[in-house]
C-alpha cells in the first residue's frame, strides 16, 4: 500500500508541476499582449506641428519633453511673414534632433495646412 500511495503522490506531483506550467505559459503570453497594446499609439487625428502642443507631440513615437518643447520652441521663434514654421514633414529637420528617420517615423501622425485647408 505504500507503493500504491507513493504512485499517486508522484502523479499529484507531476499534475500539479503541469498545471503550473501551462499557468504560467498563458500569464507571460496575456502579459506580453498586454505590453503590445499599451504601445500602440492612438490619436483622434493627426496633429498639426504648427498648433500642437509639447503633451502632443510627446505622444508621437522617438519624441520626448526634450524634442517636444525644442519642435515648440522653433515655432514659436520661428519669423518668416506669414508662413507658417512647418509646411511639410522636412521642415521638422530645422529642429535639432530631428532627422530624416525621425521625421518619417512621425511622419503618418501630422498634418499641415495644405491638408487642413480641405
Amino acid at each position: 500500500m505504500v507503493a500504491g500511495e507513493k504512485a499517486i503522490q508522484s502523479l499529484a506531483f507531476v499534475i500539479a508541476s503541469v498545471v503550473c506550467l501551462l499557468l504560467s505559459i498563458i500569464f507571460v503570453r496575456v502579459s506580453v499582449l498586454r505590453q503590445r497594446q499599451r504601445c500602440e499609439i492612438r490619436l483622434d487625428g493627426r496633429i498639426s506641428p504648427n498648433k500642437a502642443g509639447v503633451q502632443s507631440f510627446m505622444r508621437l513615437p522617438g519624441l520626448g519633453q526634450s524634442l517636444a518643447g525644442a519642435i515648440v520652441v522653433y515655432r514659436e521663434n520661428f519669423v518668416d511673414g506669414n508662413r507658417p514654421a512647418f509646411g511639410r514633414v522636412e521642415d521638422l529637420q530645422k529642429v535639432k534632433g530631428i532627422g530624416v528617420k525621425r521625421a518619417k517615423k512621425i511622419k503618418q501622425w501630422l498634418r499641415f495646412e495644405q491638408q487642413e485647408a480641405h
